[in-house]
């Protein structure tokens, strides 16, 4: 086994922050937020007096975007736990095994694994569903007036995803 050197095991400090204060976050929407359907409570108005960003609790049996949320009950545990766990798995197998990727790209990959450990440990132990709590004003752009519902873990696989995607458009690795 090659040698694990501390600039493949620092990125994982941005990994368990995304957990830690992703579970904090939700246990505490869970505890102080009602479960709605509808609009929660207003955190921030634009100068229009525009509802930006509503912090509310809401559940998600499926995956982003409530894609799969029509599927058998009997299914979901295949495609929303185990399929994600060795997705999981096998970036964590890549991360380790390959000398390929720089420091931003390592530092992605550790944010993504986060987000998609901190969505899974909803998925086993929240039997209602993934929480969702921040809901955003979209006006109207791809067709939402409202940004799906999100939390910290889905942030960090789609903030860390972006970088790794514009890390490796932007600064393509020289070929050898």
């Amino acid at each position: 086994m090659r040698n694990m050197d501390k600039t493949k095991w620092r990125p994982f400090l941005l990994a368990g922050l995304i957990i830690l204060a992703d579970q904090l976050v939700k246990s505490f929407i869970v505890k102080n937020w009602p479960l709605q359907n509808g609009n929660g409570g207003v955190f921030i108005k634009d100068v229009f007096n525009n509802d930006l960003l509503w912090i509310i609790h809401v559940r998600n049996k499926a995956i982003a975007f409530s894609l799969g949320h029509t599927l058998p009950d009997s299914l979901r545990p295949l495609l929303f736990i185990i399929l994600p766990l060795l997705v999981l798995g096998f970036l964590c197998w890549y991360y380790f095994r390959t000398d390929e990727l720089t420091g931003v790209q390592r530092w992605a990959f550790a944010g993504i694994i986060g987000g998609g450990i901190g969505n899974i440990i909803d998925r086993i132990f929240r039997p209602d569903g993934v929480v969702d709590f921040v809901s955003v004003k979209f006006f109207g752009l791809l067709g939402f007036d409202r940004w799906p519902t999100f939390n910290i873990a889905d942030s960090g696989v789609v903030i860390c995803g972006i970088l790794l995607f514009l890390s490796i458009l932007l600064f393509p690795k020289e070929t050898r």
